[in-house]
């Protein structure tokens, strides 16, 4: 216990200021013993971006999860080198990855190319990610794609598996060879003030990809990038989506769904108050023309803002690349219940709402209120095949229920 005494001339305010000046020390006092902080540089890592750190970051990694209280892992400015690098948990406590400086992969690309996963945070819980940049040095990667060359399967920069309770605030991806963010199989996490950079013509580079997790928050974020800026796979429910500008890229997507047989559907997606500015797509469901169990419902779209977007709203429920292992089936995925409301601006196509849905599971409980989509300045156009709902409000283009 500790006593302190005060001076009975002090005034209430003065003897109040006092004791929160006291306690703050103790608590400051407190929190630094409990709170274990393991800088990456005193286990061995160069902030050269030449050496190795790979194993300096591990030591550090397994120092923080043993910790019996919390612990922060301190990344200074700098650049420091990583190859493929798994964090394993569980661990005893509380670990902040607190990152002011730059995490790059190897320039060749066959280094990270099929490793799957650049950064994997594996089975672990409590985990913040706090600011710093990452760079997969991706460039190359996609040259030898486009070129037709010999390539690696390519690797994700950092994704969580397996996991709970994450954070990620403030973090920068550029260059990934393929997602640049990848949460699957997790509960509760999220991801804010994030900035996702690729060029429109990198290939596969989605900025957040989330598939078979639940209570998935993503906000006030910025992505620039050559595929979905947030793809929404199978399995993914309660997800919470807003304050995202998107551009380049192909919008949010909800899928490709029914890629198997068999498969968890999707639910509860909220995605509000985002701007999407030349994308190819706005928002979109989409399905593979195949028998699946899948099922897509309760999706709200909402408070968006349309830029030049070629398909500023659709659903594809025939998606078949290349034509191969699909041709001539229809999507047994299930759409219903999606809401689209308060949607506004311009399409750089004139079908601006394009519902494409399966002729064996056709779309129901679609509605559209207050929505606002010109073409040229002029009223655009909507397409329906299998599809049906009732809207309210003033709809531009018309409904085609």
């Amino acid at each position: 216990m500790i006593l302190f005494h005060q001076p009975s001339s002090l005034s209430g305010q003065n003897k109040m200021a006092t004791r929160l000046i006291v306690l703050s020390c103790i608590f400051l006092a407190f929190f630094q013993s409990s709170n274990a902080a393991y800088n990456v540089v005193s286990f061995g890592a160069k902030a050269d971006g030449k050496t190795d750190s790979t194993l300096p970051f591990l030591r550090a990694w397994g120092s923080a999860c043993n910790s019996v209280g919390s612990a922060t892992i301190y990344v200074p400015r700098g650049t420091f080198l990583l190859k493929p690098i798994v964090f394993s948990g569980p661990c005893k406590s509380k670990i902040v990855f607190q990152i002011a400086g730059t995490l790059v992969a190897p320039s060749d690309y066959w280094s990270i190319g099929n490793s799957g996963n650049w950064i994997l945070f594996n089975k672990v819980s409590w985990v913040s990610v706090n600011g710093g940049i990452i760079d997969a040095k991706g460039a190359s990667y996609w040259a030898c794609r486009r070129a037709g060359r010999s390539c690696p399967t390519g690797s994700s920069s950092i994704s969580f598996m397996w996991s709970s309770n994450i954070v990620v605030n403030g973090l920068k991806s550029i260059n990934s060879q393929l997602i640049h963010i990848a949460i699957v199989h997790c509960n509760d996490v999220v991801l804010r003030n994030v900035k996702i950079t690729a060029p429109s013509t990198s290939l596969n580079t989605d900025g957040i990809h989330v598939q078979s997790s639940t209570g998935i928050t993503i906000s006030s974020s910025m992505i620039k990038t050559g595929d979905d800026c947030i793809s929404i796979g199978q399995g993914s429910k309660n997800l919470w989506i807003d304050h995202i500008a998107c551009g380049p890229g192909h919008g949010i997507s909800i899928g490709s769904l029914g890629d198997n047989a068999y498969e968890d559907g999707v639910q509860n997606v909220t995605i509000t108050s985002s701007v999407f500015t030349r994308t190819q797509n706005g928002v979109r469901i989409k399905s593979w023309a195949r028998p699946s169990n899948g099922y897509a419902r309760n999706i709200v779209f909402r408070n968006i803002i349309m830029r030049g977007v070629y398909n500023p709203i659709i659903i594809d429920q025939k998606y078949c690349p290349d034509n191969k292992g699909c041709p001539n089936q229809n999507s047994g995925v299930k759409i219903s219940q999606v809401t689209y409301k308060n949607i506004r601006g311009t399409s750089a196509s004139q079908v601006a709402m394009n519902f494409i849905c399966s002729s064996s599971n056709p779309c129901n409980g679609i509605k559209l209120q207050n929505i606002r989509l010109t073409y040229n300045r002029r009223a655009a156009t909507s397409f329906c095949a299998n599809a049906a709902g009732f809207s309210n409000g003033v709809v531009i283009p018309r409904s085609c229920f």
